[in-house]
């Protein structure tokens, strides 16, 4: 059974983002659907070929995430318990109730909620401390599902786009940040800060934007120039140009005393005509 609900993303409160949960039959247990799609993929089934080329991964997940969206709601109206029933609906997804069937919810709801008891029927109010808690354990425990796998955060933790030859040595306090952020996926952003100062972590701030340069005034006084630029002229550079590209041989000749030696270019020249 397929059921669509609101997803605890950081802005799903502003979006009313929707997505898609999987349910066994009998919804015992509800699963997490998630898709992994690429472009120009494809499935071929008998004979047939399906465009639709994504692949779906189904994991469990705890239905307390999703009723929190409805506690919360709920909450407006302070001091009020109601039952759960009343609670958990949705005119947009009717199917939503079905979280209410799930093995151990109705066990496990005293987590997130203060219970009232009259006779026969049990009455809830959403308790953020009580939710603290329970998330507090739900990251101790991602955390030690990080560790017993072998899964190394540190890198993810500081942000490492490549990994460099300098080893980061995963931290406690990295497994938390990392956890945390796992868990922050599925409840809205207030509670995520909220559970960050119960983690003793500390919130993370954008870095601030460097000011702007400041632009020269410009002055009418007349700016005189602190060094001869004169030494630059196009006669010198042009001697030290050629001087540059002069051999070895060249430069010792260039030593040479050439006085009373004549210019090669004398014995090529046209001779005087004698005078009748």
């Amino acid at each position: 059974i397929f059921v669509k609900a609101y997803k605890h993303k950081p802005d799903f409160f502003s979006t009313g983002e929707a997505t898609l949960y999987l349910f066994n039959s009998g919804a015992q247990q509800l699963f997490e659907v998630k898709a992994f799609h690429e472009e120009y993929r494809s499935w071929f089934i008998g004979q047939t070929v399906q465009q639709d080329g994504r692949l779906l991964f189904v994991t469990p997940m705890d239905p307390l995430f999703l009723i929190l969206y409805y506690l919360i709601k709920a909450d407006k109206e302070p001091g009020k318990f109601q039952p759960l029933d009343q609670v958990v609906l949705d005119s947009e997804y009717p199917s939503c109730p079905l979280l209410l069937k799930c093995a151990d919810v109705k066990q496990y709801i005293h987590h997130v909620t203060e219970e009232k008891e009259i006779g026969s029927h049990k009455f809830h109010k959403y308790s953020q401390e009580k939710t603290l808690k329970w998330l507090k354990k739900k990251v101790n425990q991602t955390v030690k599902a990080l560790k017993s796998n072998n899964i190394s955060v540190g890198e993810r933790v500081h942000a490492a786009t490549f990994i460099s030859g300098k080893q980061i040595t995963d931290t406690k306090e990295d497994y938390v940040w990392y956890a945390h952020g796992l868990i922050s996926e599925y409840i809205p952003e207030d509670l995520s800060k909220e559970l960050l100062k119960y983690l003793g972590l500390p919130e993370l701030k954008s870095p601030a934007a460097e000011p702007p340069l400041k632009k020269r005034k410009l002055s009418d006084v007349p700016v005189e120039a602190e060094e001869d630029y004169t030494k630059f002229n196009s006669s010198n550079l042009k001697t030290k140009k050629a001087n540059s590209k002069m051999s070895a041989a060249q430069k010792a000749l260039a030593k040479v005393d050439k006085s009373g030696m004549k210019a090669i270019s004398t014995f090529f020249s046209s001779k005087p005509k004698a005078s009748k």
